[in-house]
């Protein structure tokens, strides 16, 4: 049971890891916490659904344009309702995001409907459905096996595109001192895009990965996946991308083992529960860096 517990807790750990890694891009860059990235989230999956449904594409492609409208979705949000904000008090750009999140959930209710549906089981292919290794109680299908797959390859070339190309050096320039970053030629508008566009593709693929996991998909979905994420992000340390890979996977299989072992009642409550002896004992997060103020 403790294996099935800590697969299923590991699948679920990656998907938030996906998700905070987005919060943490941006909180990174430009210090803002952009709470409508969970309802991009939902985007991507929707988006999904529909491109398969109504313009008959195979599940591959219709993954990858949903990834492609999100990270436009991105651009779009930045540009519409923070870029104008930029200089403003901190208060109104997180009110903003907040009213952006709610407008967002609101839209997709208006256009896909509030009731919960299922993913499109016929489009997706046979061999996910199947049982790829069966180890006593131990069942693991071809479906946990691609999405630890993609996780980690998305990961993986996440932190390429950080350590090792112009654009991530420019991301890394921009954290660190924006004034100094324009003053060495760094675009930060097209920075801050590129940004926001990478953080909402890899939501937008969480987003596939969980309806496709559980067949399900509302548009309140990304409300309570935002804030695990947010507190994955926090949980590992916000601003720091392997933290919030480390937070997701902690977060994760926390919240797994305690429904397996205490209530899937209280499943939540014990991942909270974490998360909050982790920041009273190390408030900058378990890869956070504590920041000094000086005089």
């Amino acid at each position: 049971m403790f294996e099935q517990q800590l697969i299923n807790g590991l699948t679920l750990g990656l998907i938030y890891a996906m998700i905070a890694v987005g919060y943490t891009m941006v909180y990174g860059v430009i210090e803002l916490i952009n709470f409508a990235h969970g309802e991009v989230y939902m985007l991507g999956a929707f988006y999904c659904v529909t491109f398969i449904t109504m313009l008959g594409l195979p599940f591959y492609a219709a993954i990858i344009l949903a990834v492609v409208c999100c990270a436009l979705t991105g651009i779009l949000i930045e540009r519409v309702a923070y870029r104008p904000l930029r200089s403003a008090h901190r208060l109104a750009v997180l009110i903003t995001a907040i009213g952006m999140s709610i407008f967002l959930q609101n839209l997709a209710m208006i256009i896909w409907g509030s009731r919960p549906r299922p993913f499109v089981q016929d489009a997706v292919p046979r061999y996910l459905k199947d049982t790829a290794l069966t180890m006593g109680d131990v069942t693991l299908s071809w479906l946990h096996v691609f999405i630890f797959a993609v996780t980690v390859a998305m990961m993986l070339g996440l932190n390429l595109i950080i350590k090792r190309t112009r654009i991530g050096t420019a991301m890394r320039a921009l954290s660190q001192n924006r004034i100094a970053a324009q003053l060495q030629g760094v675009n930060v508008d097209r920075v801050i895009s590129f940004t926001f566009a990478l953080g909402s593709g890899m939501g937008a693929v969480a987003g596939i990965l969980v309806a496709v996991y559980y067949n399900a998909l509302y548009t309140t979905m990304g409300y309570v996946a935002g804030v695990k994420a947010f507190s994955a992000a926090v949980l590992g340390g916000i601003g720091s991308v392997p933290g919030a890979m480390l937070g997701g996977i902690v977060l994760g299989v926390a919240e797994s083992l305690g429904a397996g072992y205490v209530s899937s009642l209280y499943r939540d409550g014990i991942a909270y529960a974490v998360l909050i002896a982790v920041i009273i004992f190390r408030p900058s997060g378990i890869l956070g860096k504590a920041v000094v103020d000086k005089a």
